[in-house]
């Protein structure tokens, strides 16, 4: 398995190619051990770029100490753009990972709802910073039900790490469901701050979508994942074999009696 060298960065790559020839290219550098986003700030920093301008509610950050909201600093870029680009406009899209490569045709909303996820777990907002596990192992044009299966699964390891701390552990999921609670808050206040201020919709509507997903999550957990229950069956029928023959959880024969 490859492991990120210390002070390496990761490289992502999203290519939108329109119909009529246009090529918008983003070249995203994330530092390999802490998956932050890499940036410069971009020159005439927007008055909608501003911490106060639509701050979300109960932000942590102090516009003393943090004069501009990291998310919509990454995003200043982004929004100039893409202001050719319509919702539904269909594009060509291509990202470019270290491990793979991934082409598909889809509509300018939907792509950049996929790139805008990855930016905003990665921008530095301490709100979000709990997705960067999920970030590390992006998933371009994730479905909503892939979404929740990575979320969840990124929580529970989360949950495993604590327990080898020495934490108290939420298996629960009472925390993350909070966490994407305020997830949505966060997406309402940054459709807010982008409402106006570009001729392009794809962005905006790329944000109503991130939330949707957003929404997607608590529903699930309060329905106890039912869905993806019946997948994991082996691991909770002790009386089933795994394919060696044995208990996957104990590793025993199931004829074993404790």
């Amino acid at each position: 398995m490859e492991k990120d060298t210390p002070m390496s960065t990761r490289e992502i790559r999203y290519t939108f190619e329109t119909a009529d020839g246009k090529t918008d290219v983003f070249d995203l550098s994330f530092d390999s051990s802490t998956m932050r986003l890499q940036y410069g700030l971009p020159e005439n920093l927007p008055e909608w770029a501003a911490l106060p301008f639509k701050q979300c509610p109960g932000c942590p950050l102090d516009p003393e100490e943090t004069p501009y909201c990291p998310l919509a600093v990454c995003l200043v870029n982004v929004v100039r753009e893409v202001e050719h680009l319509l919702s539904f406009d269909t594009v060509r899209l291509l990202v470019r990972t270290p491990e793979r490569e991934v082409v598909q045709t889809t509509t300018a909303q939907k792509g950049m709802r996929s790139l805008l996820g990855l930016i905003i777990a990665t921008c530095g907002c301490p709100r979000t910073a709990f997705l960067r596990p999920m970030a590390r192992f992006h998933l371009p044009l994730a479905s909503s039900e892939e979404t929740v299966y990575r979320a969840t699964a990124m929580y529970t390891l989360a949950q495993y790490f604590r327990s080898r701390e020495g934490y108290t552990v939420d298996l629960d999921l009472d925390i993350l469901k909070r966490l994407y609670e305020d997830i949505q808050s966060l997406n309402m206040s940054l459709a807010q701050r982008l409402r106006g201020v570009t001729n392009s919709d794809s962005a905006l509507n790329a944000v109503v979508l991130l939330d949707l997903y957003a929404q997607a999550l608590p529903v699930a957990i309060q329905d106890s994942l039912a869905s993806l229950r019946h997948l994991f069956e082996p691991f909770l029928d002790q009386n089933s074999a795994g394919t060696c023959g044995t208990c996957p959880i104990t590793g025993r024969s199931p004829s074993h009696t404790e």
